[in-house]
């Protein structure tokens, strides 16, 4: 007991040493101000909807879309860039606002000895101001976020040039989530989840408009801040 006695001012200073370095050690910074994207997307167009084949006239009648649903591209690839701005904080929400801008663009080629089969190009441009709820610090956080704006959905045989379908401004509502992971200091890995709610086409006789249709893309890269 007299042993322990005798150092106790010794552990109290340590105690004390301790406690002052933890009320010393910084928090973590706010999200923000700001934060560029940069990714490669994986969009997924559709492969089974008979109602955008017959959109760009494709099926040998509107009942007989087979070779024309074989043909289509399906998977691609493609990049998106985004900025963002926070300019709030309520709690445990950070508010930002930015907007974003994709390209995406698959290709189908006909294996060789095939008939019947075309070889089918399929683009997608889309730009949308956005508005997100961010949750976490500057070393790295999650969001939800959503925006409105247009889209423009290309499908053509190669070589051939765009349609008027292929060339008209779609409202798309976007949505989805996403998390940003700082490596350095203004380095971060970020990945993305979206759903793109692509209105339906204008009907150019004797054709109908390609379908409502929602895309779900995944995108990841480095967000810089």
């Amino acid at each position: 007991m007299r042993h322990l006695a005798g150092r106790a001012p010794l552990l109290l200073l340590f105690t004390i040493a301790i406690a002052a370095r933890a009320g010393a050690q910084e928090p973590p910074p706010p999200i923000g101000p700001f934060v560029v994207d940069v990714h490669a997307s994986l969009p997924g167009f559709p492969t089974d909807s008979t109602q955008l084949a017959n959109s760009r006239g494709l099926c040998a009648s509107p009942d007989d879309c087979g070779t024309a649903l074989a043909s289509l591209p399906g998977r691609g690839w493609g990049a998106l860039v985004g900025a963002h701005f926070y300019f709030a904080h309520w709690k445990a929400v950070t508010f930002g606002v930015g907007g974003e801008v994709m390209v995406a663009r698959a290709t189908s080629t006909p294996p060789e000895g095939s008939t019947g089969l075309i070889p089918m190009e399929e683009r997608l441009v889309t730009a949308a101001p956005q508005l997100s709820l961010n949750f976490g610090s500057g070393h790295g956080w999650s969001y939800l976020n959503g925006g409105v704006g247009r889209s423009v959905w290309a499908l053509h045989e190669t070589g051939l040039e765009p349609s008027a379908a292929d060339v008209e401004p779609l409202e798309t509502v976007n949505y989805g989530g996403g998390a940003r992971w700082f490596i350095k200091k203004h380095l971060a890995f970020s990945l993305d989840v979206r759903f793109y709610e692509i209105a339906a086409g204008t009907p150019i006789d004797p054709l109908q408009g390609s379908p409502r249709t929602r895309l779900l893309i995944v995108s990841a890269g480095v967000s810089l801040k």
